[in-house]
């Protein structure tokens, strides 16, 4: 086969079709778009053999669908990463400890994870006073927002 005949043929456009594909897949890193690489590799090979156009967009679909369906959930485990909470946004849900008033107008402190931070009052909250044990509820900025903790 020259070349003239290979950039004719249907294997260099299933070849194009799986670039596409692997081209998607780094841009948007789904993990869906890669899988029907694999089917165009497996057209392209077929068109080598068969001729009928309808035959290998049959082997493309099944060949990407089974890849999807057996491959992906493994793939999608292997590579998934739990996102852990670095930095304040560990803080959030941890108890602190006012060490002066929070109300609705004024900012106040807050002793949480060995460190006085700024809090401000989160929306519904009651007052809190000096002493009274709050939860983090959001970060606004590089203020804490607290609601205080109900007596147990």
């Amino acid at each position: 086969m020259t070349v003239q005949e290979f950039l004719t043929s249907p294997a260099f456009y299933w070849i194009l079709a799986a670039c596409a594909f692997c081209i998607l897949e780094a841009v948007t890193q789904g993990l869906t778009s890669i899988w029907f690489a694999g089917g165009a590799v497996v057209a392209a090979t077929a068109s080598l053999k068969v001729d009928s156009l309808i035959m290998q967009v049959l082997i493309f679909v099944l060949v990407s669908l089974v890849l999807l369906y057996f491959t992906r959930p493994i793939a999608k485990a292997k590579f998934a990463t739990d996102i852990t909470p670095m930095n304040v946004d560990a803080l959030i849900g941890m108890t602190g400890m006012a060490e002066s008033d929070v109300d609705g107008q004024v900012p106040g402190t807050v002793r949480a994870d060995n460190k006085v931070w700024t809090a401000v009052l989160a929306e519904g909250s009651p007052k809190i006073e000096n002493g009274d044990l709050v939860t983090i509820t959001a970060i606004d900025g590089v203020k804490l927002v607290v609601k205080k903790q109900a007596a147990e």
